[in-house]
Protein backbone atom coordinates (compact mmCIF):
# COMPACT_ATOMS: atom_id res chain seq x y z
CA UNK A 1 0.00 0.00 0.00
CA UNK A 2 1.29 3.44 -0.99
CA UNK A 3 0.29 6.41 1.18
CA UNK A 4 1.43 8.68 -1.65
CA UNK A 5 -1.47 7.54 -3.85
CA UNK A 6 -4.94 9.10 -3.96
CA UNK A 7 -7.76 7.16 -5.61
CA UNK A 8 -10.87 8.76 -7.07
CA UNK A 9 -13.64 6.33 -8.01
CA UNK A 10 -16.35 7.58 -10.36
CA UNK A 11 -19.62 6.18 -9.01
CA UNK A 12 -22.21 8.88 -9.69
CA UNK A 13 -23.90 7.54 -12.82
CA UNK A 14 -27.44 6.24 -13.24
CA UNK A 15 -26.67 3.34 -15.57
CA UNK A 16 -29.74 3.60 -17.79
CA UNK A 17 -28.85 0.47 -19.79
CA UNK A 18 -29.24 -1.60 -16.62
CA UNK A 19 -33.00 -0.89 -16.88
CA UNK A 20 -33.14 -0.55 -13.11
CA UNK A 21 -34.45 1.83 -10.47
CA UNK A 22 -31.25 1.13 -8.54
CA UNK A 23 -27.98 2.98 -9.14
CA UNK A 24 -25.63 0.89 -11.26
CA UNK A 25 -22.86 0.68 -8.66
CA UNK A 26 -25.35 -0.86 -6.18
CA UNK A 27 -25.85 -3.93 -8.35
CA UNK A 28 -23.92 -6.97 -7.14
CA UNK A 29 -21.40 -9.30 -8.74
CA UNK A 30 -19.38 -11.91 -6.90
CA UNK A 31 -21.26 -11.32 -3.67
CA UNK A 32 -20.84 -7.57 -3.26
CA UNK A 33 -21.73 -4.31 -4.97
CA UNK A 34 -19.78 -3.14 -8.00
CA UNK A 35 -18.49 -0.19 -5.97
CA UNK A 36 -17.28 -2.34 -3.07
CA UNK A 37 -15.49 -4.63 -5.50
CA UNK A 38 -13.52 -1.76 -7.02
CA UNK A 39 -12.78 -0.38 -3.54
CA UNK A 40 -11.22 -3.76 -2.68
CA UNK A 41 -8.83 -3.40 -5.60
CA UNK A 42 -8.05 0.22 -4.70
CA UNK A 43 -7.13 -0.77 -1.13
CA UNK A 44 -4.15 -2.66 -2.58
CA UNK A 45 -2.50 0.65 -3.48
CA UNK A 46 -3.93 3.26 -1.09
CA UNK A 47 -5.24 3.47 2.49
CA UNK A 48 -9.01 4.02 2.91
CA UNK A 49 -8.64 7.68 3.86
CA UNK A 50 -6.97 8.33 0.49
CA UNK A 51 -9.92 6.89 -1.47
CA UNK A 52 -12.69 9.23 -2.64
CA UNK A 53 -15.89 7.87 -4.18
CA UNK A 54 -17.78 10.38 -6.30
CA UNK A 55 -21.49 9.75 -5.81
CA UNK A 56 -24.55 11.30 -7.41
CA UNK A 57 -27.59 9.23 -8.31
CA UNK A 58 -29.05 7.73 -5.11
CA UNK A 59 -26.10 9.16 -3.19
CA UNK A 60 -27.39 8.24 0.33
CA UNK A 61 -27.89 4.59 -0.64
CA UNK A 62 -24.50 4.42 -2.34
CA UNK A 63 -22.77 5.90 0.72
CA UNK A 64 -24.57 3.44 2.99
CA UNK A 65 -23.54 0.48 0.83
CA UNK A 66 -19.82 1.03 1.41
CA UNK A 67 -18.72 -1.10 4.36
CA UNK A 68 -15.02 -0.17 4.37
CA UNK A 69 -14.42 2.46 7.09
CA UNK A 70 -12.51 5.59 6.18
CA UNK A 71 -13.67 6.02 2.58
CA UNK A 72 -14.36 9.65 1.65
CA UNK A 73 -17.27 10.77 -0.51
CA UNK A 74 -17.78 13.67 -2.90
CA UNK A 75 -21.10 14.46 -4.56
CA UNK A 76 -21.58 15.27 -8.22
CA UNK A 77 -24.87 17.17 -8.10
CA UNK A 78 -25.11 17.54 -11.88
CA UNK A 79 -24.21 14.83 -14.37
CA UNK A 80 -21.78 16.73 -16.61
CA UNK A 81 -19.37 13.96 -17.57
CA UNK A 82 -16.35 12.16 -16.16
CA UNK A 83 -14.17 15.28 -16.07
CA UNK A 84 -16.81 17.12 -14.08
CA UNK A 85 -17.01 14.16 -11.67
CA UNK A 86 -13.32 14.51 -10.88
CA UNK A 87 -13.76 18.26 -10.44
CA UNK A 88 -16.44 17.44 -7.86
CA UNK A 89 -13.91 15.37 -5.92
CA UNK A 90 -11.29 18.11 -5.66
CA UNK A 91 -12.41 19.33 -2.22
CA UNK A 92 -12.18 15.83 -0.74
CA UNK A 93 -8.69 15.11 -2.06
CA UNK A 94 -6.24 15.82 0.75
CA UNK A 95 -2.98 15.49 -1.23
CA UNK A 96 -1.95 17.66 -4.13
CA UNK A 97 1.29 15.72 -4.60
CA UNK A 98 1.99 12.07 -5.36
CA UNK A 99 -0.10 10.02 -7.76
CA UNK A 100 -3.78 10.36 -8.59
CA UNK A 101 -5.46 7.11 -9.60
CA UNK A 102 -8.87 7.50 -11.30
CA UNK A 103 -11.10 4.43 -11.63
CA UNK A 104 -14.61 3.65 -12.80
CA UNK A 105 -17.03 2.41 -10.17
CA UNK A 106 -18.55 -0.15 -12.54
CA UNK A 107 -15.38 -2.20 -13.11
CA UNK A 108 -15.59 -5.03 -10.54
CA UNK A 109 -13.14 -7.36 -12.33
CA UNK A 110 -10.11 -5.13 -11.96
CA UNK A 111 -7.27 -7.00 -10.25
CA UNK A 112 -5.19 -5.40 -7.48
CA UNK A 113 -1.97 -6.43 -9.24
CA UNK A 114 -2.96 -4.33 -12.27
CA UNK A 115 -3.27 -1.25 -10.08
CA UNK A 116 0.08 -2.01 -8.49
CA UNK A 117 1.67 -2.21 -11.95
CA UNK A 118 0.05 1.07 -12.93
CA UNK A 119 1.24 2.87 -9.81
CA UNK A 120 4.74 1.36 -9.98
CA UNK A 121 5.26 1.96 -13.72
CA UNK A 122 8.46 3.98 -14.12
CA UNK A 123 9.46 5.53 -17.42
CA UNK A 124 12.48 7.78 -18.02
CA UNK A 125 11.51 11.43 -17.94
CA UNK A 126 9.06 13.54 -15.98
CA UNK A 127 5.75 11.79 -16.47
CA UNK A 128 2.42 13.52 -16.47
CA UNK A 129 0.70 10.21 -15.93
CA UNK A 130 -0.01 6.68 -17.03
CA UNK A 131 -3.02 5.09 -18.67
CA UNK A 132 -4.09 1.47 -19.03
CA UNK A 133 -4.74 0.27 -22.59
CA UNK A 134 -5.81 -2.97 -24.19
CA UNK A 135 -6.83 -4.22 -27.65
CA UNK A 136 -10.26 -5.41 -28.73
CA UNK A 137 -11.26 -7.21 -31.89
CA UNK A 138 -14.25 -4.88 -31.99
CA UNK A 139 -13.35 -1.55 -30.35
CA UNK A 140 -16.72 0.06 -31.15
CA UNK A 141 -17.89 2.30 -28.34
CA UNK A 142 -14.45 2.81 -26.79
CA UNK A 143 -12.07 5.75 -27.04
CA UNK A 144 -9.08 5.01 -29.30
CA UNK A 145 -5.49 5.42 -28.12
CA UNK A 146 -3.31 7.65 -30.32
CA UNK A 147 0.41 7.31 -29.65
CA UNK A 148 3.20 9.74 -30.49
CA UNK A 149 6.50 8.92 -32.17
CA UNK A 150 7.96 7.84 -28.82
CA UNK A 151 5.19 5.37 -28.09
CA UNK A 152 3.60 7.60 -25.48
CA UNK A 153 -0.14 8.37 -25.45
CA UNK A 154 -0.74 11.63 -27.30
CA UNK A 155 -4.51 11.67 -26.86
CA UNK A 156 -7.65 9.63 -26.58
CA UNK A 157 -10.29 10.03 -29.29
CA UNK A 158 -13.84 9.20 -28.27
CA UNK A 159 -15.95 6.95 -30.49
CA UNK A 160 -18.12 9.81 -31.75
CA UNK A 161 -15.08 11.77 -32.94
CA UNK A 162 -12.99 9.07 -34.64
CA UNK A 163 -12.05 9.53 -38.27
CA UNK A 164 -12.29 6.76 -40.84
CA UNK A 165 -8.58 6.07 -40.36
CA UNK A 166 -8.78 6.12 -36.56
CA UNK A 167 -11.75 3.78 -36.71
CA UNK A 168 -9.35 0.94 -37.53
CA UNK A 169 -7.34 1.45 -34.34
CA UNK A 170 -8.11 -1.37 -31.91
CA UNK A 171 -6.06 -0.15 -28.92
CA UNK A 172 -8.65 1.32 -26.59
CA UNK A 173 -9.03 3.25 -23.36
CA UNK A 174 -10.88 1.23 -20.69
CA UNK A 175 -10.84 4.21 -18.30
CA UNK A 176 -8.01 3.60 -15.82
CA UNK A 177 -5.68 6.56 -15.24
CA UNK A 178 -2.79 7.36 -12.95
CA UNK A 179 -1.79 11.02 -13.16
CA UNK A 180 0.92 13.08 -11.52
CA UNK A 181 -1.32 14.76 -8.94
CA UNK A 182 0.38 18.16 -8.99
CA UNK A 183 0.32 18.32 -12.79
CA UNK A 184 -3.27 17.10 -13.03
CA UNK A 185 -4.77 19.56 -10.53
CA UNK A 186 -2.69 22.42 -11.94
CA UNK A 187 -4.20 21.98 -15.42
CA UNK A 188 -7.67 20.61 -14.62
CA UNK A 189 -9.32 24.00 -15.09
CA UNK A 190 -8.19 23.97 -18.73
CA UNK A 191 -10.77 21.24 -19.37
CA UNK A 192 -13.63 22.52 -21.54
CA UNK A 193 -17.06 20.98 -22.16
CA UNK A 194 -17.52 19.02 -25.35
CA UNK A 195 -19.41 21.13 -27.87
CA UNK A 196 -21.88 18.42 -28.84
CA UNK A 197 -22.62 16.86 -25.45
CA UNK A 198 -21.81 19.85 -23.20
CA UNK A 199 -19.95 17.46 -20.91
CA UNK A 200 -16.42 17.52 -19.53
CA UNK A 201 -14.52 14.46 -20.77
CA UNK A 202 -11.75 13.20 -18.53
CA UNK A 203 -10.03 11.76 -21.61
CA UNK A 204 -9.25 15.33 -22.77
CA UNK A 205 -6.86 15.66 -19.82
CA UNK A 206 -4.48 13.25 -21.55
CA UNK A 207 -3.96 15.66 -24.44
CA UNK A 208 -3.87 18.73 -22.17
CA UNK A 209 -1.15 17.29 -19.94
CA UNK A 210 0.87 15.94 -22.88
CA UNK A 211 0.67 19.34 -24.57
CA UNK A 212 2.33 20.90 -21.52
CA UNK A 213 5.30 18.60 -21.98
CA UNK A 214 4.42 15.85 -19.51
CA UNK A 215 4.31 12.49 -21.32
CA UNK A 216 1.50 10.02 -20.66
CA UNK A 217 2.84 6.46 -20.61
CA UNK A 218 0.69 3.48 -21.66
CA UNK A 219 0.38 0.27 -19.63
CA UNK A 220 -0.87 -2.41 -21.98
CA UNK A 221 -2.92 -5.17 -20.29
CA UNK A 222 -3.41 -8.40 -22.22
CA UNK A 223 -6.20 -9.70 -19.95
CA UNK A 224 -9.04 -7.54 -21.19
CA UNK A 225 -11.66 -9.41 -19.13
CA UNK A 226 -10.59 -7.60 -15.98
CA UNK A 227 -11.16 -4.26 -17.70
CA UNK A 228 -14.82 -5.00 -18.45
CA UNK A 229 -17.17 -2.20 -17.49
CA UNK A 230 -20.72 -3.17 -16.53
CA UNK A 231 -23.48 -1.55 -18.57
CA UNK A 232 -26.12 -4.28 -18.90
CA UNK A 233 -27.53 -7.17 -16.87
CA UNK A 234 -25.86 -9.56 -19.31
CA UNK A 235 -22.44 -8.04 -18.57
CA UNK A 236 -23.26 -8.17 -14.86
CA UNK A 237 -23.86 -11.92 -15.15
CA UNK A 238 -20.53 -12.38 -16.95
CA UNK A 239 -18.72 -10.44 -14.21
CA UNK A 240 -20.43 -12.47 -11.50
CA UNK A 241 -19.33 -15.73 -13.14
CA UNK A 242 -15.73 -14.56 -13.46
CA UNK A 243 -15.52 -13.30 -9.88
CA UNK A 244 -16.93 -16.53 -8.46
CA UNK A 245 -14.56 -18.61 -10.56
CA UNK A 246 -11.65 -16.53 -9.21
CA UNK A 247 -12.85 -17.06 -5.65
CA UNK A 248 -13.18 -20.82 -6.09
CA UNK A 249 -9.73 -21.02 -7.67
CA UNK A 250 -8.15 -19.09 -4.81
CA UNK A 251 -9.78 -21.34 -2.22
CA UNK A 252 -8.55 -24.45 -4.03
CA UNK A 253 -5.04 -23.02 -4.17
CA UNK A 254 -5.33 -22.41 -0.41
CA UNK A 255 -6.09 -26.08 0.28
CA UNK A 256 -9.88 -26.38 -0.04
CA UNK A 257 -11.44 -29.19 -2.10
CA UNK A 258 -14.31 -28.07 -4.32
CA UNK A 259 -15.89 -31.04 -6.02
CA UNK A 260 -17.58 -29.17 -8.87
CA UNK A 261 -16.24 -25.61 -8.98
CA UNK A 262 -18.55 -24.51 -11.78
CA UNK A 263 -21.62 -25.39 -9.70
CA UNK A 264 -20.77 -23.57 -6.45
CA UNK A 265 -21.41 -19.92 -5.65
CA UNK A 266 -19.01 -18.39 -3.12
CA UNK A 267 -19.05 -14.71 -2.20
CA UNK A 268 -15.88 -12.64 -2.10
CA UNK A 269 -15.72 -12.27 1.71
CA UNK A 270 -16.26 -15.96 2.51
CA UNK A 271 -13.44 -17.75 4.34
CA UNK A 272 -12.89 -21.53 4.20
CA UNK A 273 -10.20 -23.40 6.13
CA UNK A 274 -7.75 -25.89 4.66
CA UNK A 275 -8.83 -29.49 4.07
CA UNK A 276 -12.49 -28.59 4.00
CA UNK A 277 -14.63 -30.09 1.22
CA UNK A 278 -17.29 -28.13 -0.64
CA UNK A 279 -19.70 -30.39 -2.50
CA UNK A 280 -21.57 -29.50 -5.70
CA UNK A 281 -24.25 -26.82 -5.70
CA UNK A 282 -23.22 -25.17 -2.44
CA UNK A 283 -23.84 -21.45 -1.88
CA UNK A 284 -21.63 -19.67 0.66
CA UNK A 285 -22.82 -16.09 1.05
CA UNK A 286 -21.96 -12.88 2.84
CA UNK A 287 -19.24 -13.18 5.47
CA UNK A 288 -19.56 -16.90 6.12
CA UNK A 289 -16.54 -18.53 7.77
CA UNK A 290 -15.98 -22.28 7.46
CA UNK A 291 -13.28 -23.84 9.62
CA UNK A 292 -10.69 -26.45 8.75
CA UNK A 293 -11.58 -30.04 7.90
CA UNK A 294 -15.27 -29.36 7.37
CA UNK A 295 -17.62 -30.81 4.77
CA UNK A 296 -20.41 -28.70 3.29
CA UNK A 297 -23.01 -30.91 1.63
CA UNK A 298 -24.65 -30.59 -1.76
CA UNK A 299 -27.20 -27.81 -2.13
CA UNK A 300 -26.52 -26.18 1.23
CA UNK A 301 -26.94 -22.41 1.48
CA UNK A 302 -25.08 -20.61 4.28
CA UNK A 303 -25.20 -16.83 4.69
CA UNK A 304 -23.21 -14.93 7.31
CA UNK A 305 -22.59 -18.12 9.27
CA UNK A 306 -19.65 -19.41 11.28
CA UNK A 307 -18.87 -23.13 11.06
CA UNK A 308 -16.35 -24.66 13.48
CA UNK A 309 -13.49 -26.99 12.60
CA UNK A 310 -14.38 -30.55 11.69
CA UNK A 311 -18.10 -29.92 11.37
CA UNK A 312 -20.20 -31.74 8.77
CA UNK A 313 -23.04 -29.88 7.09
CA UNK A 314 -25.08 -32.51 5.28
CA UNK A 315 -26.94 -31.75 2.02
CA UNK A 316 -29.61 -29.08 1.70
CA UNK A 317 -29.06 -27.19 4.92
CA UNK A 318 -30.19 -23.56 4.90
CA UNK A 319 -28.59 -21.35 7.54
CA UNK A 320 -28.54 -17.60 8.03
CA UNK A 321 -26.67 -15.52 10.63
CA UNK A 322 -25.96 -18.58 12.73
CA UNK A 323 -23.04 -20.37 14.39
CA UNK A 324 -22.18 -24.05 14.60
CA UNK A 325 -19.36 -25.23 16.85
CA UNK A 326 -16.61 -27.74 16.21
CA UNK A 327 -17.26 -31.38 15.29
CA UNK A 328 -21.00 -30.95 14.94
CA UNK A 329 -23.40 -32.58 12.47
CA UNK A 330 -26.16 -30.61 10.80
CA UNK A 331 -28.69 -31.87 8.29
CA UNK A 332 -29.81 -32.97 5.89
CA UNK A 333 -32.67 -30.52 5.30
CA UNK A 334 -32.12 -28.49 8.47
CA UNK A 335 -32.70 -24.77 8.92
CA UNK A 336 -30.87 -22.36 11.24
CA UNK A 337 -31.80 -18.69 11.40
CA UNK A 338 -31.83 -15.47 13.41
CA UNK A 339 -28.64 -16.00 15.41
CA UNK A 340 -29.18 -19.67 16.09
CA UNK A 341 -26.18 -21.26 17.78
CA UNK A 342 -25.23 -24.92 18.03
CA UNK A 343 -22.27 -25.67 20.30
CA UNK A 344 -19.48 -28.20 19.88
CA UNK A 345 -20.49 -31.78 19.24
CA UNK A 346 -24.17 -31.07 18.62
CA UNK A 347 -26.39 -33.02 16.23
CA UNK A 348 -29.16 -31.27 14.32
CA UNK A 349 -30.98 -33.67 12.05
CA UNK A 350 -33.37 -33.75 9.13
CA UNK A 351 -36.20 -31.21 9.12
CA UNK A 352 -35.10 -29.58 12.38
CA UNK A 353 -35.36 -25.79 12.60
CA UNK A 354 -33.54 -23.59 15.09
CA UNK A 355 -34.67 -19.99 15.35
CA UNK A 356 -33.00 -17.64 17.85
CA UNK A 357 -32.01 -20.71 19.83
CA UNK A 358 -28.84 -21.95 21.50
CA UNK A 359 -28.23 -25.69 21.52
CA UNK A 360 -25.66 -26.64 24.15
CA UNK A 361 -22.60 -28.84 23.86
CA UNK A 362 -23.31 -32.45 22.90
CA UNK A 363 -27.06 -31.93 22.63
CA UNK A 364 -29.16 -33.54 19.91
CA UNK A 365 -32.29 -32.75 17.97
CA UNK A 366 -32.20 -35.44 15.34
CA UNK A 367 -35.60 -35.37 13.64
CA UNK A 368 -38.56 -33.18 12.80
CA UNK A 369 -38.40 -30.48 15.48
CA UNK A 370 -39.02 -26.74 15.77
CA UNK A 371 -36.95 -25.05 18.47
CA UNK A 372 -37.62 -21.31 18.59
CA UNK A 373 -36.57 -18.74 21.20
CA UNK A 374 -35.00 -21.43 23.34
CA UNK A 375 -31.90 -21.90 25.44
CA UNK A 376 -30.98 -25.57 25.56
CA UNK A 377 -28.24 -26.87 27.82
CA UNK A 378 -25.63 -29.55 27.26
CA UNK A 379 -26.28 -33.27 26.71
CA UNK A 380 -29.98 -32.70 26.03
CA UNK A 381 -31.94 -35.07 23.79
CA UNK A 382 -34.86 -33.54 21.92
CA UNK A 383 -37.15 -36.22 20.50
CA UNK A 384 -38.71 -36.28 17.04
CA UNK A 385 -41.72 -34.04 16.55
CA UNK A 386 -40.94 -31.74 19.48
CA UNK A 387 -41.89 -28.08 19.21
CA UNK A 388 -41.45 -25.05 21.41
CA UNK A 389 -44.65 -23.00 21.35
CA UNK A 390 -42.94 -19.63 21.57
CA UNK A 391 -45.71 -17.32 20.33
CA UNK A 392 -48.99 -16.64 22.11
CA UNK A 393 -50.46 -14.53 19.35
CA UNK A 394 -49.02 -11.29 20.69
CA UNK A 395 -45.59 -11.92 22.21
CA UNK A 396 -42.67 -14.33 21.91
CA UNK A 397 -41.63 -16.30 25.00
CA UNK A 398 -38.52 -18.25 25.94
CA UNK A 399 -38.13 -21.94 26.67
CA UNK A 400 -35.22 -22.90 28.96
CA UNK A 401 -34.14 -26.54 28.86
CA UNK A 402 -31.37 -27.19 31.37
CA UNK A 403 -28.52 -29.72 31.12
CA UNK A 404 -29.22 -33.41 30.69
CA UNK A 405 -32.94 -33.15 29.97
CA UNK A 406 -34.61 -35.89 27.91
CA UNK A 407 -37.55 -34.62 25.85
CA UNK A 408 -39.66 -37.46 24.51
CA UNK A 409 -40.94 -37.58 20.95
CA UNK A 410 -43.88 -35.45 19.90
CA UNK A 411 -43.70 -33.18 22.95
CA UNK A 412 -45.23 -29.72 22.90
CA UNK A 413 -43.45 -27.21 25.15
CA UNK A 414 -45.60 -24.14 25.79
CA UNK A 415 -43.45 -21.13 26.69
CA UNK A 416 -42.59 -19.44 28.96
CA UNK A 417 -41.24 -22.64 30.40
CA UNK A 418 -38.26 -24.12 32.25
CA UNK A 419 -37.34 -27.80 32.22
CA UNK A 420 -35.04 -28.46 35.17
CA UNK A 421 -31.70 -30.25 35.03
CA UNK A 422 -31.98 -33.98 34.35
CA UNK A 423 -35.74 -33.97 34.01
CA UNK A 424 -37.61 -36.36 31.73
CA UNK A 425 -40.53 -35.39 29.49
CA UNK A 426 -42.69 -38.33 28.48
CA UNK A 427 -43.43 -38.75 24.78
CA UNK A 428 -46.57 -37.07 23.51
CA UNK A 429 -46.79 -34.62 26.39
CA UNK A 430 -48.08 -31.06 26.32
CA UNK A 431 -46.03 -29.25 28.98
CA UNK A 432 -47.40 -25.91 30.21
CA UNK A 433 -45.74 -25.63 33.64
CA UNK A 434 -42.13 -25.61 34.79
CA UNK A 435 -40.64 -29.05 35.47
CA UNK A 436 -38.45 -29.58 38.54
CA UNK A 437 -34.94 -31.05 38.19
CA UNK A 438 -34.82 -34.85 37.92
CA UNK A 439 -38.65 -35.05 37.68
CA UNK A 440 -40.78 -36.97 35.19
CA UNK A 441 -43.43 -34.84 33.51
CA UNK A 442 -46.41 -36.34 31.74
CA UNK A 443 -48.84 -34.05 30.01
CA UNK A 444 -51.19 -36.54 28.39
CA UNK A 445 -54.33 -38.49 29.18
CA UNK A 446 -54.05 -41.99 30.62
CA UNK A 447 -54.44 -44.72 28.03
CA UNK A 448 -57.75 -46.63 28.18
CA UNK A 449 -58.16 -50.02 26.48
CA UNK A 450 -61.63 -51.46 25.64
CA UNK A 451 -61.28 -55.22 25.05
CA UNK A 452 -63.18 -56.54 22.00
CA UNK A 453 -64.23 -53.08 20.80
CA UNK A 454 -62.61 -53.41 17.37
CA UNK A 455 -64.11 -56.86 16.75
CA UNK A 456 -67.57 -55.67 17.70
CA UNK A 457 -67.19 -52.63 15.44
CA UNK A 458 -66.27 -54.77 12.47
CA UNK A 459 -69.07 -57.19 13.25
CA UNK A 460 -71.68 -54.43 13.18
CA UNK A 461 -70.81 -53.66 9.55
CA UNK A 462 -71.24 -57.27 8.27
Amino acid sequence: MNTNVTVVILAAGLGTRMKSKKAKVLHEAGGDTLLNQIIRAALAVAPPENIVAVVGHQAPQVRASVHQPGIRFAEQTEQKGTGHAVMSARQQVTMSEGQLLILNGDGPLLKPETLRKLVDLNVTGALGGKIVTTRLDDPTGYGRILRDEHGMVARVVEQKAVTAEQHEINEINPGLYCFNSAVFWRHLDELRPNAAANEFYLTDMVEIIARHGYPIAPLFIEDKNQLLGINTRAELAVADTILRARKALQLMLDGVTIENPASVSIDVDVEVGADSVIEAGVHLRGRTKVGEGCRIGTGSVLRDCEIGDGTVILPYVVADQSRVGKHAFVGPFSRLRMNAEAAEGTHIGNFVELKKTRLGEGSKASHLAYLGDAVIGSQVNVGAGTITCNYDGQNKHRTLIEDGVFVGSNSTLVAPLTLGTGSFIAAGSVITKDVAPEALALGRSLQTDKPGWAKRRRGSKV
